[in-house]
């Protein structure tokens, strides 16, 4: 069965049943990738997940539908689908019998073996290419064989080989190093499955602009996926770089001041700031800029000013006088409140009874003895 955990096309008109009945049209997904378009000329009711055999050339195949109604067309569409010449367009037969899946099973049986063995087969003949993976139809009667080459093959003798040592029609189809790693599948060096083999449906060509715009250093050894080529990642945040170095000031233009002039070395694109260097190609005199402060001072220069510096200097404020000695903090100090509570702890405190100098002037109750009880 094609793989489950791919990311189909989301249908966000599933729930529209005029937009599931506007045309005939299925996208069916086949091995990994592979997809294709069929008209569903008997209209039999079909829902995404439902396992369907359709016409092929010969026989049928047996594939899964990701996608009904509305949106196959825009699809097609989108990936410049063109119509067989073999025919027309390819029909829809009926959904799997318990006979379809049994040859269908039987025939994915096969693919590991038929792989092994036509890696010798064009190792014995000398030819310069990889046979990454190989896919039968679903009723067993065609072979589609993926390999990776450099340079351009003749397997002319190589078809001959395989049809007499596989009894099968035979397609040769070449792919990319891309391909080959959704295929096979991995772990990246971020920890997660492999966007390819996990949820990628297509594949969109990285280029080393993504990586400068990013500020990204140009070391091909980390900008290098699994496969050997750029990272598909490097495009994910390209845009929102693009959309925020457009209110940047130019870097090409050098700041003029009175101590020296300032070339770009460096910007830091989502908080606005941008670093200038005395020296062109060296991080000398290094000084962090404000993107605002920066357009200021390319508008003085083309008047023919030159500022002081590149930084204004802070403007200096005299201390403001308070009721704490100096204390800048003023009212905002944390011990404000620490000499009035010192002060009216002195206040309510009760001043303490003291010996009189003078015993006469004791005004304590005096000690009176008592008499005995039996007084004998």
């Amino acid at each position: 069965m094609p793989h489950a955990n791919k990311l189909h096309t989301y249908d966000w008109l599933q729930d529209f049943p005029e937009m599931q009945s506007a045309t005939d049209m299925v996208e069916v997904q086949f091995k990994n990738t592979r997809k294709g378009y069929y008209i569903n000329s008997n209209h039999i009711e079909l829902t995404q997940g439902d396992m369907v055999a359709v016409e092929a050339i010969p026989g049928h195949d047996v594939g899964m539908v990701t996608l009904t109604g509305k949106l196959v067309e825009l699809q097609m569409k989108k990936n410049n689908y063109r119509e067989d010449g073999n025919g027309g367009l390819k029909r829809v037969y009926r959904l799997v019998r318990a006979s379809d899946m049994e040859k269908y099973e039987q025939a994915k049986a096969r693919e590991q073996q038929t792989m092994i063995r036509s890696r010798e087969i064009a190792d014995a003949l000398g030819l310069q290419m990889k046979i990454g993976d190989v896919e039968f139809q679903g009723d067993g009667n065609k072979a589609i064989f993926y390999y990776i080459a450099d340079d351009r093959v003749d397997f002319r003798e190589l078809i001959k080989v395989f049809a007499g040592e596989f009894r099968v029609k035979i397609e040769m189809k070449q792919i990319g190093a891309r391909q080959e790693a959704g295929r096979i599948g991995g772990i990246g060096p971020c920890g997660r499955e492999f966007c390819c083999s996990s949820w990628m449906s297509n594949f969109v060509s990285v280029s080393t602009s993504a990586a400068r715009c990013q500020d990204i250093s140009i070391n091909p050894q980390k900008l290098a996926g699994q496969c050997g080529k750029l990272k598909c990642c490097m495009n994910y945040e390209v845009d929102a770089y693009v959309e925020a170095q457009r209110s940047l000031p130019s870097r090409e233009i050098v700041l003029q001041t009175k101590e020296s002039d300032y070339f770009h070395f460096k910007s830091d694109i989502f908080s606005g700031t941008m670093m200038y260097s005395t020296a062109k190609n060296d991080p000398a005199n290094l000084e962090t800029v404000s993107k605002d402060r920066v357009s200021e001072i390319i508008e003085l220069n083309k008047k023919g000013i030159k500022p002081d510096n590149l930084n204004p200097e802070p403007k200096s404020s005299a201390p403001k006088e308070t009721d704490f000695n100096g204390d800048v903090l003023g009212d905002h100090s944390i011990t404000r409140f620490d000499e009035e509570s010192r002060k009216t702890s002195k206040r309510r405190r009760k001043p303490r009874n003291k010996k009189p100098d003078n015993p006469s002037s004791d005004t304590r109750r005096p000690n009176i003895r008592r008499p005995p009880k039996n007084p004998e």
